[in-house]
């Protein structure tokens, strides 16, 4: 697996407080890594160590497999949008990226109106920033961290407090970053739905820990339902099943897991009393990734 970044145990305290406990995150370069967890749980603490603007009590980080001065030698290939994006409100958008460039010896004017018009900023003109809208500052904040061409993104929570439009314009934004730029992308959030919608892999954190770590694949598999039958002759269930195209199941010895037609068990019965087998018992299993997520995190619905 090709990580471009790994932490190792990273910690850091606070005094008596550890905001981020002994965490081990992977994330693939070309993904987009989705840090997931409730305000509090440790996540803008995390991104700030990974952009050295913060320094773990203890454990550490590799990028791109260096470390130590070979490490800093790779931050100017991380940008970075944390918090406030350091926008100057009486300047237009050009004129923000030119500063922002100027501090990393950047004069291609050309590149920076490249990536206004990546950020859908193109037509903006001489219109100061503080007329924006909050959707369009953080589409900025975006641009400046993509002044110095990264290999790697790191976004705290930007799409917070967005409209809905807003909210599909910064995922769209960083659909692209990622398929286009091949930018490697660590975006943490805690609106779980919306997350789930461009993000390849997730970590997530409770209470400054790791509670999980997977891929899309990896939650699909572990929260797919199922309808849960128990007859009384397993032998002609599964020939039953067979017969109405079902073979995505499995068989505990106990019971069925059926992965097909979950949404029409009442068929299903149907075609299992038709062949003279009775249905003792069915239900519905599985869960959402949100239920996964509140059952990792011990948590209620209200994030």
């Amino acid at each position: 697996m090709d990580y471009i970044l790994t932490t190792d145990k990273i910690t850091k305290k606070f005094k008596h407080v550890t905001a981020v406990d002994e965490v081990s995150i992977h994330v693939v370069r070309g993904e987009v890594y989705g840090l997931i967890g409730r305000n509090g749980a440790g996540k803008t603490t995390l991104l700030k160590m990974l952009a050295t603007l913060s320094f773990p009590t203890s454990g550490s980080f590799t990028i791109t497999g260096a470390q130590g001065e070979g490490k800093q030698a790779m931050m100017p290939k991380v940008g970075v949008l944390i918090e406030d994006p350091g926008i100057y409100q009486n300047l237009t958008a050009f004129q923000n990226l030119k500063a922002k460039a100027l501090a990393f010896g950047v004069q291609d004017e050309n590149y920076l109106n490249q990536l206004l018009a990546l950020v859908g900023l193109a037509n903006v003109g001489k219109k100061s920033v503080k007329n924006f809208s909050l959707g369009m500052k953080q589409r900025l904040g975006i641009a400046l961290a993509m002044v110095n061409s990264p290999d790697l993104l790191l976004l705290d929570e930007p799409i917070n407090g967005l409209d809905p439009q807003g909210i599909a314009e910064i995922r769209t934004l960083i659909k692209r970053l990622c398929t286009e730029r091949k930018i490697t992308i660590i975006i943490s959030s805690h609106i779980l739905d919306e997350l789930a919608k461009i993000a390849d892999r997730y970590g997530i954190i409770h209470q400054g820990k790791l509670v999980d770590e997977a891929t899309n694949a990896d939650l699909a598999s572990r929260c797919k339902a199922y309808a849960f039958f128990r007859t009384n002759d397993a032998e002609k269930t599964k020939a039953v099943l067979a017969s109405i195209g079902i073979t995505d199941y499995t068989y505990t010895g106990d019971h069925f897991e059926i992965r097909q037609k979950v949404d029409e068990m009442g068929e299903i019965s149907m075609a299992l009393a038709k062949a003279d087998v009775q249905t003792l018992e069915m239900r519905k299993e599985g869960q959402s990734l949100e239920e996964y997520y509140f059952q990792l995190t011990g948590g209620e619905k209200n994030v």
